[in-house]
């Protein structure tokens, strides 16, 4: 049975005010994911748009709607208090507006129902675009996601980066992991950095979360795994050695993520020592 209309009005306006911006079939799939067809979903938010003020809005290309909370719509959902943080400042509206946006978005969205389907994370333990400090400036994932068994994972989403930048944004997640401690301690503890505070709970031996890479498809870009087989090649020769010793990296496509889902083999390990084996994600290699 569908869920009744004002819980589901409450849950669309969390995942889009969450996630930015999704399509009706990403909506159903996330939040009525045993329903044959769209038309709650699509009820839902039309009902939605129809208030004054509307609390979402759309847009229209090639055929698809794209949806995303408009101000009033972000203002109720935050009210709620169920609205995890975020810094991001690219609002839904803009994203869906903006043909590179819009896709990396939704690219994300098909992440998040690809960690949904293999129970390993529900759409509400996502944090996007979270910011997070380091001695060179903030680091910024595209995703953050608290897994079922308690440990978190941070997610990037390729579409159009030059391997500079994502070699680079590498380099600020080994920033982020060496950065000095922020606390001052106690007798029972020593003083602790950002990542440890937040990720480790009071376990200090949990290692630093691994970083997973996603390439999706983009126009007049060489194919997901083109990109994925080459940016292996020269995350392994990155100076640093942290790249599979002190923080599990992993790579995989879009297509085989959505295929397989994320706990299936799809995960391929970067760094010194990689090979072209494929893990699931509960059985990715360990940094030391």
């Amino acid at each position: 049975m569908a869920r009744a209309g004002a819980e589901l009005r409450g849950e669309l306006l969390l995942a889009l005010a969450q996630l930015r911006l999704a399509k009706p079939r990403q909506l159903k799939e996330l939040l009525l994911p045993h329903q044959q067809g769209t038309d709650h979903v699509r009820r839902a938010l039309r009902n939605l748009l129809a208030e004054s003020p509307a609390l979402v809005g759309r847009t229209h290309r090639a055929q698809q709607s794209y949806w995303y909370c408009t101000p009033a719509g972000l203002a109720e959902a935050a009210a709620s208090g169920e609205l995890p943080p975020r810094s991001g400042r690219t609002t839904g509206q803009h994203a869906a507006a903006k043909t590179g946006l819009r896709e990396h978005g939704l690219a994300l969205v098909d992440a998040v129902l690809a960690f949904q389907r293999a129970e390993l994370a529900e759409w509400t333990d996502w944090q996007v675009e979270l910011a997070h400090p380091t001695p060179a400036g903030n680091l910024v994932p595209d995703g953050v996601v608290l897994l079922a068994d308690g440990t978190h994972a941070f997610v990037e989403i390729d579409r159009t980066m030059s391997y500079a930048k994502l070699l680079a944004k590498l380099e600020r997640y080994d920033a982020y992991r060496n950065a000095p401690p922020t606390g001052r301690g106690n007798a029972a503890r020593a003083p602790r950095s950002h990542w440890q505070e937040t990720y480790s709970g009071p376990h200090l031996e949990r290692a630093f979360p691994p970083v997973l890479f996603v390439f999706a498809p983009a126009r007049r870009r060489a194919a997901p795994a083109t990109r994925e087989a080459t940016f292996h090649e020269r995350a392994s020769r990155l100076p640093s050695a942290s790249v599979g010793y002190r923080m599990t990296v992993a790579t995989t496509t879009l297509a085989l993520l959505t295929k397989h889902d994320a706990d299936a083999p799809v995960w391929r390990i970067a760094g010194r020592h990689a090979s072209e084996d494929r893990f699931g994600l509960g059985r990715l290699p360990q940094a030391r």
